[in-house]
């Protein structure tokens, strides 16, 4: 009998790799996941189609199955005036790498149309979306394509307005999730609850297939979520320590190192509510942030990649869930073997 897991994703375990863009989502990741029984995405955002081209065929050639994630188009509109304050606040940050920053907002769509038009033309199995919906024509064109179409939520709210989309399935974001809140309202993110309740929510509301995603980091949990009504959970922060992981060592040694101690949410890295490790740069900008993404997300860029570059953990961005100290080293496969184990 085929598991609902089985029939969404096509994988023998209800464990998922999240889509971790900037870095950590590398191929390798994604086939070492696949490879343990459970199921990976490719990370769409920030690269250009040709790269998301190349590292989907570098897949294919090894005949792995996987998944696509897409960043919605939803530009939080940001004034120009506290853009320019945001720049000059910051200017003493880029100083010792020699960065001028932008003087004007920059807002771009990460290559929307293109990136659709390259998974209609050589569809992948799954096709996920964040933060936001991405329309009814684009989620009919992928599923007559072949893809099973996902999109990220967080709220009840949203899941009714996915379903009314013609999705196949939900990827339910609980707020211990590392990295940027899958919101579809950045500027008015919803009251966080346990994902055991955000769970039953979403699966009553919508009656569809739900991965759930936050915080997860232990076979009980699981093994509880999937009683709970949840199709698949999804890891991401679990993994960044593994032996397949592209994140940066700086972000790996990080999630051990015991002058982290918490997490927060933060808009100060790229304008957009996202969840790291509390370092310098959050307390000394988090209150003086603008929203505004993407273009914080560009402001802020070649300034966080001089400090990865560095090793320099009190400028850079380390996006962590709230469970990161129990991120492992070793095989990623270790990791998804540990979480099916109580199934």
């Amino acid at each position: 009998m085929t598991s609902v897991w089985g029939e969404l994703l096509g994988s023998e375990l209800p464990v998922v790799a999240a889509p971790m863009a900037g870095g950590p989502g590398v191929p390798a990741l994604v086939a070492a996941v696949t490879s343990a029984g459970g199921f990976a995405f490719l990370a769409a955002g920030y690269k250009t189609p040709e790269a998301m081209r190349t590292e989907m065929d570098q897949l294919r050639r090894h005949a792995i199955p996987f998944g696509v994630n897409v960043f919605v188009p939803n530009a939080v509109p940001i004034d120009v005036d506290a853009f320019r304050r945001y720049a000059r606040d910051l200017a003493a940050e880029a100083r010792p790498y020699g960065i001028e920053l932008a003087a004007d907002p920059v807002v771009d769509d990460d290559h929307w149309n293109d990136k659709i038009d390259l998974l209609l033309q050589d569809p992948v199995p799954v096709v996920s979306f964040t933060f936001g919906l991405p329309g009814k024509a684009v989620v009919s064109a992928l599923r007559r394509a072949g893809s099973r179409v996902l999109v990220t939520v967080t709220n009840e709210a949203e899941a009714r307005a996915a379903r009314e989309q013609g999705v196949d399935g939900l990827v339910a974001q609980g707020a211990d999730a590392g990295g940027h809140s899958g919101t579809h309202t950045p500027g008015e993110p919803a009251t966080p609850v346990t994902l055991e309740r955000l769970t039953g929510q979403v699966v009553r509301a919508t009656g569809l297939p739900v991965v759930v995603a936050g915080g997860v980091t232990e076979a009980r949990q699981v093994r509880d979520l999937i009683g709970a009504g949840a199709s698949a959970v999804m890891v991401g922060t679990l993994l960044l320590r593994t032996d397949e992981s592209g994140a940066s060592q700086p972000h790996k040694d990080a999630l051990v190192d015991p002058a982290f101690t918490e997490t927060v949410m933060t808009h100060a890295f790229t304008g957009r509510p996202a969840r790291a490790l509390r370092n310098g740069f959050v307390d000394r900008h988090q209150a003086g942030a603008p929203l505004g993404y993407p273009a914080v997300h560009h402001l802020t860029r070649p300034l966080r990649a001089a400090a990865v570059a560095a090793g320099d953990t009190d400028r850079a961005h380390l996006w962590a869930g709230t469970g990161y100290r129990r991120a492992p080293a070793g095989p990623a496969r270790d990791v998804v073997t540990a979480l099916a184990s109580a199934l």
